[in-house]
């Protein structure tokens, strides 16, 4: 596994860099495609530091973020909390992708708007054809409230969203 790490308001030393790698490496023996690459931010929240872990594989995209005053608990942290999502979902993962050749999930991220009044951020996204049960998956691996795509049971595009009650919510655009 490779690792993009880079610092927002925050200068990563070499220090910081072995720390986390070898923190990261702990992860590296639930992937089976060694190609993958780590995108790793870590940035000064107010008093805290924020590490926030993006890994986007072939079958899937797992995302973390944790901030803590320390920024060595934070790195521990968000790696206990993404490899909680890997032993939680593996079962899942494993059945849904079975026999599946060539699945993939993409994104690019394009660089931060300036002027633009409470939007700091955007991407595109490539929706991909899947199932309602998928986009859950996939939503819950991101660790996200809602997620996008391309509704293979109704070929609409959907949104799929958490409920106040702890349902999920569905809204198919025509």
């Amino acid at each position: 596994m490779e690792y993009n790490i880079r610092g927002n308001k925050i200068k990563i030393t070499e220090a910081i860099r072995t720390y986390t790698e070898s923190k990261m490496q702990k992860l590296e023996k639930y992937f089976k495609d060694k190609d993958l690459t780590a995108n790793i931010v870590i940035k000064l929240v107010g008093h805290q530091e924020v590490i926030e872990v993006t890994i986007p594989g072939d079958k899937f995209t797992l995302r973390a973020e944790e901030g803590n005053n320390d920024l060595y608990t934070a790195i521990d942290l968000v790696v206990d909390k993404l490899e909680g999502q890997i032993r939680k979902n593996k079962t899942k993962l494993n059945k849904k992708y079975k026999g599946v050749h060539n699945f993939e999930y993409q994104y690019e991220e394009v660089s931060f708007v300036q002027n633009i009044s409470k939007i700091v951020r955007r991407k595109e996204l490539e929706l991909k054809l899947m199932d309602e049960e998928e986009a859950i998956l996939q939503m819950e691996l991101l660790n996200h409230d809602f997620f996008i795509f391309k509704n293979a049971q109704t070929d609409t595009y959907s949104v799929i969203y958490h409920r106040k009650d702890g349902e999920y919510g569905i809204i198919n655009f025509k």
